[in-house]
């Protein structure tokens, strides 16, 4: 699910960044802003950063004494993706595996889908392994779309991304 977030933060814009001219202290508060939104990448509360959507308020600059860097908050608007318990989601299939398949949506890159949430299916060992519904034919393999319910979420700190287990228990999962 997307998100849209008002968020305060503190920028600090080194002294030789400083320039009388306001349009370019404008732009390295800008810059520096991206840069450390970009290197935050995900949070728990907020899952993935994607983008600076508004910049609604640079705040009054305050200087270090010991560097001389100043310290800017800033006050702006942020579009997020986190998924959530309960939510139907579609990933697509990128790793198959005898217990299970790996799927991504968005920026979430490991969506797990064990074999014990997906019980109309089989494994099947071929050229290409995939997982095999005998009564309708369909199949999970590699680059298909699954659409399934978000089980549980994880947020790995030492990552700075989220995990989560999916299942197909439910009407309208599985393939699209």
């Amino acid at each position: 699910m997307f998100l849209k977030e008002q968020l305060n933060w503190n920028v600090v814009i080194p002294a030789e960044n400083l320039d009388i001219k306001g349009l370019m202290l404008q732009k390295a508060i800008m810059v520096r802003l991206l840069d450390d939104f970009s290197a935050k990448k995900a949070t728990k509360a907020l899952g993935y950063l994607l983008a600076v959507t508004t910049l609604d308020k640079i705040g009054e600059g305050k200087v270090r004494e010991r560097s001389g860097d100043v310290l800017f908050p800033l006050s702006f608007t942020c579009l997020s993706f986190k998924v959530f318990r309960g939510e139907v989601i579609e990933g697509v299939v990128h790793k198959i595996l005898k217990h299970g398949v790996f799927l991504r949506c968005g920026p979430i890159e490991n969506l797990y889908l064990s074999n014990q949430k997906m019980t109309d299916y089989q494994y099947q060992i071929a050229e290409s392994p995939c997982f095999l519904n005998i009564k309708t034919g369909s199949r999970i393999e590699k680059d298909v779309t699954v659409r399934c319910i978000v089980i549980g979420v994880k947020y790995m700190e030492a990552e700075k991304e989220l995990q989560a287990v999916v299942g197909l228990e439910g009407d309208y999962l599985g393939p699209v």
